[in-house]
């Protein structure tokens, strides 16, 4: 059972039953010269609003020992989702610029404007990661399924060789799977970089009816 948190944006309402905190573990394998490496790893996601239209995003992520079960921090993401539209007066910025016009998504009804013809609704999503690498993707939020895609990647002088990534998430019986595609290393295609799946462990802090 998922609920719709209380005094959500209406821009968040498609993204509803991402929101709150998940936990789980999944399978990290990836060829390196030549070699494919996997290991089991735990992980921790939030995804948190604070009354504005985008959801905060927040992973942290653990590597298992096999044998033992012992799990020893690994890395962690942070980033923001949002519906892509075109941007007007009635929203903030640049920086800090508070915006000039009242919000022009302020109901369900101007929300479905934004509906795509694939019936879902186009995606921005941007995470950052603590090696260095800054990834944008484009993608859908179509029910229960988000597809996304990079369309741009922003590296320090110091980060490992990445290029490309697509993500998928889905709810199935109240569950989260993730998979994590990525071109990196050398490699000349994308390939499966991770995947888990994931329960809720917290919803958010104040709901209205379930859905």
């Amino acid at each position: 059972m998922i609920e719709i948190p209380v005094g959500l944006q209406p821009e968040l309402v498609p993204l509803y039953w991402l929101i709150g905190t998940w936990e789980g573990t999944g399978m990290v394998e990836y060829e390196v010269d030549g070699e494919l490496r996997k290991h089991p790893f735990r992980q921790r996601v939030t995804f948190r609003h604070d009354d504005l239209p985008y959801l905060e995003y927040h992973s942290k992520v653990w590597l298992l020992d096999e044998e033992s079960d012992e799990a020893s921090p690994l890395t962690a993401e942070t980033g923001f989702w949002r519906l892509s539209r075109q941007r007007d007066a009635g929203d903030v910025g640049p920086g800090f610029l508070p915006p000039s016009e009242s919000p022009t998504m302020h109901n369900a009804e101007t929300v479905e404007t934004l509906r795509n013809d694939e019936g879902g609704f186009d995606l921005e999503v941007a995470i950052v990661h603590p090696t260095g690498i800054s990834e944008h993707y484009y993608g859908m939020i179509r029910g229960p399924r988000v597809d996304l895609a990079t369309n741009g990647i922003l590296s320090s002088k110091n980060a490992e060789d990445y290029r490309a990534a697509t993500r998928m998430y889905g709810l199935v019986n109240n569950k989260m799977f993730w998979l994590w595609n990525i071109k990196a290393l050398g490699q000349d295609e994308l390939a499966t970089h991770a995947s888990a799946e994931l329960a809720r462990v917290e919803a958010d802090e104040s709901t209205t009816a379930a859905h």
